[in-house]
């Protein structure tokens, strides 16, 4: 039982389930996390204010170690990228809001219309994510050389791993808040290596749920590509917020 400041037992705070010991903070951080991808699969507005609750539970549930609450390996990586998906999600947030009172409807509809990335823009998604796991990998490095923990020393793999996840869960997420089909693709590229860290590094619920999470979003997916068609079939032209070149180049 961690006697602890209040603070400190929220994070602590866990449950058995068939042997192993559960962590209420990241279980919960993580069902809200789904909700949040349910209304982005939705396309509604609160996709994004949903998911910034998600975002502040699990920060301080991969970095429960630091703050004397958790004896698991602290996750830099994933609670860094979660900073991210703050700054991200408040982009998104007002983007959509933007693109929904463009089109003069209310938040029960479909903020946006989805459409698939430009070659360009897939060129600097695949650029940005190879040239950012790289300089991130050595940022994570550096910062594990600055203060090294004396009971746990990382696999080689570990921060390609962690790099990786991180820069591809912002690229994800920025590609949600233009309405990219290929923001799904992105987050099935995180999960084929989000989901065995997980498991390597004991944060078990993370690994398990994302595997659900995975096969969502592969429907999701289907869901997006769907609307994309249906408006092409339409003669359907979304919108664009004022100000915004790149989406109206890519009509």
């Amino acid at each position: 039982m961690n006697n602890g400041n209040i603070f400190q037992q929220l994070i602590a705070a866990t449950f058995s389930v068939a042997g192993y010991e559960m962590h209420w903070l990241e279980l919960i951080g993580i069902l809200i996390g789904a909700a949040s991808a349910y209304l982005g699969m939705k396309r509604w507005v609160w996709a994004w204010p949903v998911g910034i609750v998600a975002n502040v539970m699990l920060f301080f549930v991969y970095l429960g170690a630091i703050f004397g609450a958790d004896q698991r390996i602290p996750l830099f990586g994933q609670a860094g990228r979660q900073i991210f998906f703050i700054v991200t999600s408040l982009y998104g947030w007002w983007r959509w809001n933007q693109s929904r009172r463009a089109r003069g409807v209310d938040s029960s509809a479909p903020a946006i219309t989805p459409r698939w990335a430009t070659s360009r823009e897939r060129l600097l998604i695949v650029a940005g994510w190879l040239i950012g796991t790289v300089v991130v990998h050595q940022i994570f490095v550096a910062l594990w050389d600055l203060a090294p923990n004396p009971y746990w020393t990382p696999q080689w793999w570990f921060y390609w791993c962690d790099a990786w996840i991180f820069v591809g869960s912002v690229i994800a997420t920025y590609s949600m808040a233009r309405g990219w089909n290929e923001f799904w693709l992105a987050w099935i590229a995180v999960d084929l290596i989000g989901v065995p860290l997980g498991f390597a590094t004991g944060y078990v619920p993370t690994a398990v749920l994302y595997i659900g999470y995975g096969l969502f979003v592969l429907y999701g997916f289907t869901q997006w590509v769907k609307a994309t068609k249906a408006a092409a079939a339409e003669g359907y032209a979304e919108a664009a917020p004022e100000g915004d070149p790149e989406t109206v180049a890519a009509r």
